[in-house]
């Protein structure tokens, strides 16, 4: 069985290690938030240069990674062996090199730690290689964080460093970076640099330390039209076309598809209680108010043709019917059509 990140996490910093780690899915931070802390804890660090091991897996094949995790550790309680970038192994996907593998997890040597980072893939569902696995490693699935969940996490993962972010600040870093966990955890990074101490983030902060424009933002552009404030929506617009470098126009496309998607999923809810209308479209209760405007402003026939102007820009962008407009009139065109 497949365990969280989390609760993989948890083991090891009370000092819980396994033989045998495989990390898979589409989500490489996890992956390496999980790899670095087993390389950085696993061994003390004036044992590593006997009993610390880092292949790759384009240079490593099955044969050779167990070769060295059969080893015993010199001196030392244990040995660190760790296949970065395992989904390059070249032989993974070959029946001989998958019994050996097979062979070793039924019989793994108690002191080595043996860790696979497969990014970016999955091993096949029905493959007898990932059933061994799951049950005979510790396998985790590193699944990228849906859109819906991504201030949650983010609210989350200030909340572990020990400091706090508002709500609109919390959206405002979701929307302008999205779900690119590396991306978004090294921005917050050095903005934490300058406070040692706890502290309660807001948008000022993300706007000064981060470089997000507190006005003029992807969140900003879907709260200007959910309120249909073309002046607003228009300031925005045009400080994006100056900008194109920093505000390009797919992730503008998926955040509006995705805000109208709330804004019909509101007018199919109907009347219930706002901590129900909340959960139901995934997003904190404060902000509820926003998408209820927005359902007033657009009635569910408006939506639908919505969704069809997103889908005629997103053709557009990619050279269909888009004669000579650049990126730039693509976007103002698609604001102007959701907002008249």
């Amino acid at each position: 069985m497949a365990l969280s990140p989390d609760v993989v996490l948890k083991d090891l910093k009370a000092k819980k290690f396994a033989p045998i780690y495989f990390l898979q899915g589409d989500e490489p931070y996890f992956i390496d938030l999980i790899t670095d802390f087993i390389e950085k804890n696993a061994i003390p660090e004036f044992e590593r240069g006997f009993n610390q091991l880092v292949l790759y897996g384009k240079d490593s094949p099955i044969s050779t990674i167990l070769n060295n995790a059969r080893k015993f550790p010199m001196m030392a309680e244990r040995q660190l062996v760790i296949v970065k970038e395992a989904q390059s192994i070249p032989d993974l996907g070959k029946e001989e090199a998958q019994k050996l593998l097979v062979s070793y997890l039924t019989n793994p040597l108690p002191s080595t730690i043996l860790v696979f980072a497969y990014k970016h893939k999955k091993l096949d569902g029905r493959s007898s290689l990932k059933k061994e696995l799951e049950k005979k490693s510790v396998f985790v699935e590193s699944e990228k964080i849906k859109d819906w969940n991504l201030t949650q996490w983010v609210d989350g993962y200030f909340k572990g460093l020990g400091h706090q972010i508002e709500p609109k600040a919390c959206q405002l870093l979701a929307d302008s970076i999205g779900n690119n966990l590396e991306v978004l955890t090294n921005e917050v990074g050095k903005m934490l640099i300058n406070f040692p101490e706890p502290t309660k983030f807001s948008t000022e902060h993300i706007s000064k330390f981060i470089g997000i424009n507190k006005d003029y933002n992807n969140f900003e552009l879907s709260k200007a039209i959910g309120f249909k404030d073309v002046i607003k929506a228009n300031q925005i617009i045009h400080y994006f076309i100056q900008n194109p470098k920093a505000h390009p126009v797919i992730p503008i496309f998926t955040l509006l598809y995705n805000y109208f998607t709330k804004v019909a999923l509101l007018h199919r809810l109907g009347p219930l209680p706002e901590n129900q209308l909340a959960s139901a479209i995934g997003v904190n209760p404060y902000g509820l108010k926003e998408y209820i405007t927005a359902s007033k402003n657009y009635k569910l026939g408006k939506v639908i043709d919505v969704f069809g102007y997103i889908k005629e820009a997103d053709l557009r962008f990619k050279g269909v019917d888009s004669g000579s407009m650049d990126e730039g009139e693509i976007l103002r065109e698609l604001v102007y059509k959701i907002l008249h």
